[in-house]
């Protein structure tokens, strides 16, 4: 059965800076010849790992709320070069909107299970996903969406 995790995202206001930010990276691993692959490294490895890979994905706070996910396809444990132990997640790159919901600061990394994970924006609300995210979090703020 899928698990999910919940992180914040550090240093992004948007998603589209996410996306930005991801871009950047594999553009500068492509000048490199490095594999073009998206990971995020963490200190901890999830003990439940074997679930993530059955389809979780890694839903982003941002701002307060989450808004977006990447699909997990590895978990990778690695050793640093100062000797500790840390974890790769390899993610698809390609943060796709969900629908935003709430969620309070916090350290680390939280497992979400699938029942009280946001659905993708755009399935009950038609239109939505091609809005400018500044004006979804706005008539959000206004509570007409």
């Amino acid at each position: 059965m899928a698990l999910h995790l919940i992180k914040l995202c550090v240093g992004c206001d948007s998603v589209k800076e996410l996306r930005d930010w991801i871009r950047e990276k594999l553009a500068e691993k492509k000048r490199r010849r490095q594999p073009l692959e998206r990971f995020h490294t963490t200190r901890m490895m999830p003990k439940r790992a074997d679930e993530l890979l059955d389809g979780g994905s890694l839903f982003w706070v941002i701002r307060g709320e989450i808004l977006c996910r990447e699909r997990i396809l590895a978990v990778r444990p690695f050793v640093d070069k100062d000797g500790i132990g840390r974890c790769r997640l390899v993610l698809d790159g390609k943060p796709k909107l969900t629908e935003p919901r709430p969620y309070r600061a916090f350290q680390g990394w939280r497992y979400l299970d699938v029942k009280d994970a946001p659905p993708d924006l755009g399935k009950r609300d038609k239109g939505a996903a091609a809005m400018p995210e500044t004006l979804r979090r706005e008539l959000r703020e206004l509570g007409l969406m």
